[in-house]
């Protein structure tokens, strides 16, 4: 024990890092259990989609979502959803909603907004494009 207490003491910066660390990693962890907004794996969007219909948004430039993208996902700017500009979703408040970017981190944002919109089924797949590639999943290219 007296070797921690040597250690925390003659480091004091290394210290100072590790706990800025963990504690952002709680932070992180309280507020993914008390979000409304749930992230899903690329199985877990399948299977919304197969079994409840579920509407993807590829939130990633129109660049990107031509080279390869989930099948039936619609292009969908994050300003366009952030302006409430959503044509053809507003009789699916109570559908599932995924929203997909490239590896998951603008989606959160875009998923928030959505929920702040009324949406109430709002998901996230998490690691975006990245995960479901990884997975060797399809992609539909334009």
């Amino acid at each position: 024990m007296q070797q921690y207490i040597d250690f925390l003491s003659n480091h004091p910066y290394l210290t100072a890092a590790w706990v800025v660390l963990f504690l952002a990693l709680v932070v992180s962890w309280m507020k993914s259990l008390t979000s409304k907004i749930k992230q899903i794996s690329p199985t877990e969007l399948t299977m919304l989609v197969n079994r409840k219909d579920a509407t993807v948004l590829d939130i990633r430039s129109d660049a990107d979502f031509r080279k390869g993208h989930i099948t039936g996902a619609r292009n969908i700017t994050a300003s366009q959803i952030q302006a409430a500009g959503l044509p053809g979703l507003e009789n699916q408040k109570d559908n599932p909603i995924i929203v997909v970017c490239q590896a998951g981190m603008s989606a959160q944002g875009v998923a928030d907004s959505l929920n702040k919109q009324g949406f109430s089924q709002v998901f996230v797949l998490q690691g975006g494009m990245n995960s479901w590639t990884g997975a060797n999943l399809p992609l539909v290219k334009k």
